[in-house]
């Protein structure tokens, strides 16, 4: 017997409880039949009309994304937008989507700790927990190899494969020791690095006012939000290998970063 759509949701959600998502997160199954039975899973960063057609050809019914297809409520469903043309034809074609976000980025093993083992760091710390262990929370802080601050951006350009990688021209450090990240979004938590006395913060979505405010005080590195959490398909990955092994799941090969760069 095949597995449901909600012993998948189950299994995520055990790895990045729904407890963990910010007030503002719509995680969880977005659309679909909870008991319907997964013939095979496709993952991927964004839902888009391209990886659902996607989905379809390669006879998926379960679609799992990082980022939800609804964040806020529809008040129609006409077709006028990709939004509400992906949920009528999921609904038609009997397609789940379910999303795991900012609960995905607070859980333990989650996407910032995943940064952070790419990056090879060690004593990892949550940068703002929320939990009193400090185990589950937005950001990671640890330790690297000192590494004169070229070469280390140099290798997070590599290992991310960043096109244009922005940094803060002006900071004074010449070597990196201490490493604070964030996936997506991280501006939030630059006066945590800084206060953790980290020499770089890398992650995405900076604003031309945090590298003239703290550009001083530590490295930012905008490395985009795309390139920091595409990763999350690798961990939906594996959560369902090992909690479902017999579950097929494909990486959606259509993925594309909605930026580009000349």
């Amino acid at each position: 017997m095949r597995n449901t759509v909600k012993e998948i949701a189950e299994a995520i959600e055990a790895f990045a409880p729904r407890s963990l998502q910010e007030n503002y997160d719509n995680a969880g199954l977005q659309v679909g039949d909870p008991g319907m039975e997964v013939s095979a899973v496709l993952l991927c960063l964004d839902v888009t009309e391209d990886i659902l057609n996607e989905a379809l050809e390669r006879r998926c019914n379960l679609i799992v994304s990082h980022h939800p297809l609804l964040f806020k409520g529809l008040k129609e469903i006409t077709g006028r937008t990709s939004t509400e043309r992906i949920v009528m034809k999921a609904i038609r074609e009997n397609v789940a989507i379910y999303s795991a976000h900012t609960n995905l980025d607070s859980a333990r093993e989650g996407v910032s700790y995943e940064i952070a083992h790419r990056l090879h760091l060690s004593n990892l710390k949550v940068l703002e927990p929320k939990d009193p262990e400090s185990l589950t929370g937005m950001g990671i802080i640890g330790d690297v190899t000192p590494t004169p601050k070229i070469e280390f951006l140099r290798k997070i350009k590599e290992v991310f494969k960043v096109k244009s990688l922005k940094y803060s021209a002006q900071s004074p450090q010449l070597v990196v020791r201490k490493v604070a990240v964030c996936g997506g979004s991280g501006a939030s938590l630059i006066k945590d690095a800084i206060r953790e006395n980290a020499d770089i913060l890398i992650t995405g979505d900076l604003k031309y006012h945090d590298f003239t405010t703290f550009g001083l005080d530590i490295i930012l590195t905008d490395i985009g939000h795309f390139e920091s959490e595409i990763i999350t398909k690798e961990i939906f990955s594996r959560i369902i290998r090992e909690s479902i092994p017999d579950c097929v799941t494909y990486y959606s090969e259509r993925e594309s970063n909605p930026i580009k760069y000349l």
